[in-house]
C-alpha cells in the first residue's frame, strides 16, 4: 500500500515537471511573439487586415491654341494581387494551374510567366497595367481572393506621328519623357493619391473596419501655341519634300514673327509617342531588333530628339539675311548702293569664290542679294570688322539660346571672336564656318518681320486645372530692338525681291507678298566636309504685314541640291495652305491673273445655305470645301459664315472653309 502511494507520488511529481516545463515554454514563446516579435507581427497583422491601394492622379492634357487635344488621359486599370492570399486560397496545385491559365487567356500573358509574378515574396504585386474595361471586368468575375483592381490613366496621343518630337511620349509609369511631356512633367503630373482602409481575409472591405482616402490631385493642362491645323500642313509639306527630294530628313519650323509664337513644328522621320520604343518601318524595326543595348539606347535617342532645337546646322545663304542688316543698321550700305562681282574675291591671300564662278556683275546690294552673292556679303562684312559683327550677332541671339520651353536647346557653335581672322569672318558672313538650331536662326530673321525686335520663342501659353481655370500663364516676351524700323523695312524689301525675281521664286505663292531667302552649305559630319548639303529657305508672308515666318531645312537631298530647288518648292506646299487657312486675302496684280488666266474664280456665296446646297455650288466652281467644326458623316444643317468671303478672286482647286453652330 505504501508502495503504490510512493509511486503515485512519484507520477504526480514528474507530471507536475512536465506541466511546469509545459507552461515554462509556453510563456517563453508569449514572450518571443509578444515582446521579441512583436513589431514584425504587428506589421504583418497590418499587412493582412489594411488595403493600401494607390490612386493615379490623372495626367493633364496637352492642347493646341485653338483647344484641339493633342495628348490626353485615357482610363485604364491595373490589376494587384497579394501573393500570400492567392497561395491560401488555392493551395491545391490543380486549381492553381487553372488559375494562371485563366488569367493568362484575359491578360494576352504567357502562364509560366504569370505563375512567377504571383509566387512573389511581397505582400502586395502589381501584375498588370493599362487593362481595358473589358478585361478588368472579366478579371472581377472571376472573384479571386487577394486580387484588387485599381483605376488609372494611359498617355494618349491622337495624332499619332504628328508633332511627336514636339510633344514627347512618356515612360511607362507616366513620367515625361522627352517633349513637351519631359518639359512640363511637374505640372502635367499631378499628385498621387492612397486608399487605405480595412478588410478581411479575402480582401473585402470590412463594413466596421476604418478607411482613409487621400484623394489625388490631377495634373494642370498645358495649352500649346502651336496650331494643330498648320501643324498639319506642315506634316504634309515635309513628307511631300522627302518624296521627291529624297532627303535623309526635312525639319520645318513655323512661327509668328510678330509675337514669337512657334504654330508648328514637323520633322521627318517621325515616331508614335503612343508606342515609342518601336520604330515606324518594318525594316527600321528589324534592325532595331539586331541591335545590342548601347545601340538600341542611342537609336531612341537619336529618334526622340527634336532637331529643330538640338541639332547645330551650317545655315549657308540663310545667315545673309543677318549681314545684310547688321550692315544697313551700321550705314556702311544702302539698298541701292552698287557692287560688282567678278566670281570671286581675295582676302589676305585667300581665294573666296562666289556660286557663280562666272560672276554676277554689277549689281545693287538687293540684287547681290536676290542673287546670293557671296562677294558683296564679304564686303560687308570686312567693311564691319569682326567686332561690330559679333556684337550683332549677339543681339541676334546666335551668341545664346533662345530660351524655349522646350529640353535640350543646344548653343551654336561659333569660333572664338579674339582668334577669328578676316577669313574666318568673311565665310561666316555668307553662312559657312559658323552653326546654329534652326531656332535660333528663325528668332533672329522674326526681328526683321516686327519692325526690328526680336521676341523670345513662345510654346506654351498657359496652363489650366482639370475645371478649365487658368493657373498660369506665359506671356509674350520682348528680347531687345535688334534693328530699327527703317532696316526692318528695307530687309521686307529686298526679301521679297529674293522671292520676286531672285533665287527664292519656288517659294512664290500667287496673290501673296511672299519674301525669303533660299540657303545651301556643305554638310560637316564628324569635322569634315562632305558631299552632302543643308538646303534651306526661311521666309515671310505677307510681306507688308508679316503673319507667318517659316524655315525649311532639306538634311542631304539627293540630285539637285540647292536650296532653290529642294526647300524653296515645300515652302510654297506649306505656305499656300497656311495663307488660306490664316484668312489672308490674296491680291492678285493683272500679271498674276493673266498667268493664271481661266483657274482664277470667284467664291460663291454659300452662307445661309444649307451643308448640301454649298457643296453643291462650290463643286461648280472647282472649289474644294472643309467645315468647321468637324464632322463625322453628312448631315443637314445650314452654313453660318465662310471664308474667303463670297465674291473673293482665288485659284480653283483652293479650299473654302464652312462655319457651322
Amino acid at each position: 500500500m505504501i508502495e503504490v502511494r510512493m509511486k503515485n507520488k512519484k507520477r504526480i511529481i514528474i507530471g507536475f515537471m512536465i506541466i511546469a516545463f509545459l507552461m515554462i515554454l509556453l510563456c517563453l514563446r508569449t514572450a518571443w511573439i509578444q515582446v521579441v516579435k512583436a513589431d514584425d507581427y504587428s506589421e504583418t497583422a497590418t499587412n493582412q487586415q489594411m488595403s493600401d491601394i494607390p490612386l493615379e492622379a490623372e495626367r493633364g492634357s496637352i492642347f493646341d491654341r485653338n483647344g484641339q487635344q493633342m495628348a490626353v488621359s485615357a482610363t485604364c486599370y491595373s490589376m494587384w494581387v497579394r501573393p500570400a492570399q492567392i497561395t491560401e486560397n488555392y493551395d491545391n496545385e490543380e486549381k492553381y494551374t487553372e488559375l494562371c491559365q485563366k488569367l493568362a487567356v484575359i491578360l494576352d500573358a504567357k502562364a509560366a510567366d504569370l505563375r512567377k509574378e504571383l509566387k512573389q515574396d511581397s505582400t502586395l504585386v502589381c501584375i498588370a497595367r493599362y487593362l481595358d474595361k473589358s478585361q478588368r471586368d472579366k478579371i472581377a468575375d472571376l472573384e479571386i481572393p487577394g486580387v484588387e483592381l485599381s483605376e488609372g490613366t494611359r498617355r494618349y496621343y491622337p495624332m499619332k506621328t504628328s508633332a511627336a518630337k514636339l510633344l514627347g511620349s512618356v515612360t511607362d509609369d507616366g513620367v515625361g519623357r522627352t517633349g513637351i511631356e519631359s518639359e512640363f512633367d511637374k505640372y502635367l503630373s499631378g499628385v498621387s493619391g492612397r486608399w487605405i482602409k480595412a478588410t478581411d481575409l479575402n480582401g473585402d472591405t470590412l463594413s466596421y473596419g476604418k478607411q482613409t482616402l487621400h484623394q489625388a490631385k490631377n495634373g494642370y493642362n498645358v495649352h500649346l501655341t502651336v496650331d494643330e491645323v498648320l501643324q498639319h500642313y506642315a506634316e504634309e509639306a515635309a513628307e511631300k519634300g522627302m518624296k521627291d527630294t529624297k532627303a535623309s530628313r526635312v525639319m520645318i519650323l513655323v512661327m509668328n514673327p510678330k509675337n514669337g509664337d512657334v504654330l508648328a513644328m514637323a520633322a521627318t522621320p517621325s515616331f508614335d509617342p503612343n508606342n515609342a520604343t518601336a520604330p515606324l518601318s518594318s525594316s527600321d524595326k528589324k534592325a532595331y531588333d539586331k541591335m545590342t543595348d548601347k545601340e538600341q539606347s542611342e537609336y531612341l535617342s537619336q529618334m526622340w530628339s527634336n532637331p529643330l532645337v538640338s541639332n547645330l546646322y551650317e545655315p549657308g545663304s540663310t545667315f545673309k539675311l543677318l549681314t545684310t542688316s547688321a550692315a544697313l543698321e551700321e550705314g556702311v550700305t544702302t539698298p541701292g548702293a552698287r557692287y560688282y562681282d567678278s566670281g570671286s574675291i581675295n582676302v589676305d591671300g585667300t581665294v573666296l569664290h562666289c556660286w557663280n564662278l562666272a560672276g554676277h556683275g554689277a549689281q545693287s546690294l538687293t540684287e547681290a542679294v536676290g542673287n546670293s552673292c557671296n562677294p558683296v556679303q564679304v564686303e560687308l562684312a570686312l567693311k564691319m570688322g569682326k567686332k561690330k559683327y559679333y556684337n550683332y550677332l549677339e543681339m541676334f541671339g546666335i551668341t545664346d539660346t533662345t530660351g524655349i520651353d522646350l529640353p535640350a536647346e543646344t548653343s551654336a557653335l561659333i569660333k572664338d571672336e579674339s582668334g577669328l581672322t578676316n577669313v574666318d569672318l568673311a565665310t561666316m558672313a555668307y553662312g559657312q564656318g559658323i552653326a546654329v538650331t534652326p531656332i535660333q536662326l528663325l528668332t533672329a530673321i522674326n526681328a526683321i518681320g516686327n519692325d526690328g525686335v526680336m521676341m523670345k520663342p513662345r510654346i506654351v501659353s498657359k496652363l489650366t486645372n482639370s475645371e478649365g481655370k487658368t493657373v498660369r500663364n506665359y506671356p509674350t516676351e520682348k528680347v531687345r530692338k535688334v534693328i530699327s524700323s527703317k532696316t526692318a523695312d528695307e530687309m521686307r524689301s529686298i526679301m521679297e525681291y529674293v522671292v520676286e525675281k531672285g533665287g527664292g521664286g519656288a517659294a512664290g505663292v500667287p496673290g501673296y507678298r511672299v519674301g525669303g531667302k533660299t540657303g545651301t552649305a556643305d554638310k560637316v559630319v564628324n569635322g569634315v566636309y562632305t558631299k552632302d548639303t543643308y538646303s534651306s529657305f526661311v521666309g515671310m508672308a505677307p510681306m507688308d504685314d508679316p503673319r507667318i515666318s517659316m524655315l525649311v531645312v532639306v538634311d542631304s537631298p539627293k540630285g539637285n541640291q540647292y536650296g532653290s530647288s529642294t526647300a524653296a518648292p515645300i515652302a510654297n506646299t506649306f505656305l499656300t495652305k497656311a495663307l488660306t487657312y490664316l484668312e489672308v486675302s490674296p491680291r492678285y496684280t493683272s500679271e498674276e491673273e493673266k498667268a493664271l488666266g481661266s483657274s482664277i474664280v470667284y467664291v460663291p456665296k454659300v452662307k445661309g445655305m444649307t451643308y448640301s446646297q454649298a457643296v453643291q455650288e462650290l463643286k461648280k466652281a472647282g472649289l474644294k470645301y472643309t467645315v468647321s467644326p468637324k464632322i463625322k458623316k453628312d448631315t443637314t444643317f445650314k452654313i453660318v459664315d465662310q471664308y474667303p468671303a463670297a465674291g473673293s478672286k482665288v485659284t480653283k482647286g483652293d479650299t473654302i472653309y464652312l462655319y457651322r453652330k
